[in-house]
């Protein structure tokens, strides 16, 4: 346990300037919203049941889902490597999933060593598609103050429209990321449906103020506050280091994102929910 005599000071500072914010917004959502083709191979096995019809059509639907998964790997790789260093800015394309926009059948055959083996190689034109906002979890996210000075506390609010696990981040000029809960004092997550919470809790030892980066010569900076909430306790973190009450990102570790990002995709779209809220900070 930490010597909570100690206040733990959380720089919570620039992530970037606005014009910069809504520069790689766009870029990322370019990256994403782009249909991409792709070409992959299915096949069915035909049972005595079977027509030859039926086993085709199986082959072209297993092939069709293969592409999807395979597009949908791509949109999430392009959104990442345009993330770079910084916690992506929404993490609903995390939740991305594929619908085929066209369908080109290159090559049907049966298989010369299984006779009974049917495969078919097509060529599919697939569209990314996400998840309506307001449909399974939700979020409701709120700062105490959305200018703030130098040296000012800021607290965070929350509620879910469900029980579920909270993670709460916060987002720096240099592209790290700290992790605010759990921590080391806090490791419970659990938070209760239609029940208004608040970080740091009344009482608690922990503070969070806010603070300009050393050498940081501009008279303001915008900053960020994330929130992932899970239906289910999930692993979603697993890099970086251990720094006092929370743990920290170094901006180096692009491994975080992409690990982030894939685990929370093999989560179904109504199974977690993010929000982000954004506030300036002032000299």
């Amino acid at each position: 346990m930490p010597n909570i005599k100690k206040k733990r000071l959380l720089r919570l500072c620039l992530a970037m300037t606005p014009l910069i914010s809504v520069f790689v917004f766009a870029l990322a959502s370019f990256a994403t919203e782009n249909k991409v083709w792709i070409e992959t191979e299915g096949e069915a096995y035909m049972s005595e049941i079977d027509t030859p019809k039926e086993v085709r059509e199986r082959a072209k639907r297993d092939a069709e889902i293969r592409a999807i998964e395979q597009a949908v790997g791509a949109f999430i790789k392009s959104h990442t490597l345009v993330s770079n260093s910084q916690l992506a800015e929404d993490l609903i394309y995390a939740a991305v999933r594929g619908k085929i926009d066209k369908v080109e059948v290159i090559k049907e055959w049966w298989d010369e060593k299984d006779r009974n083996l049917y495969k078919v190689k097509i060529k599919a034109l697939i569209k990314p598609v996400y998840p309506e906002k307001g449909e399974g979890l939700s979020i409701k996210l709120s700062l105490s103050k959305t200018d703030l000075k130098e040296g000012e506390d800021v607290k965070i609010f929350y509620q879910t429209n469900t029980d579920c696990y909270i993670y709460i981040f916060s987002i720096a000029a240099d592209g790290s990321v700290t992790l605010l809960l759990p921590n080391s004092v806090n490791k419970n997550n659990n938070i209760e449906a239609g029940k208004a919470y608040s970080f740091p809790q009344e009482g608690s030892k922990i503070h969070l103020k806010s603070q300009f980066l050393p050498n940081y010569d501009k008279t303001a900076a915008e900053e960020r506050i994330k929130i992932i909430a899970t239906r289910k306790k999930e692993d979603i973190i697993s890099l970086g280091f251990q720094e006092g009450f929370f743990k920290v990102y170094d901006s180096k570790s692009t491994g975080m994102i992409s690990d982030l990002v894939k685990k929370l995709n093999q989560l179904e779209p109504t199974d977690w929910a993010e929000a982000t809220a954004v506030y300036i900070l002032k000299r």
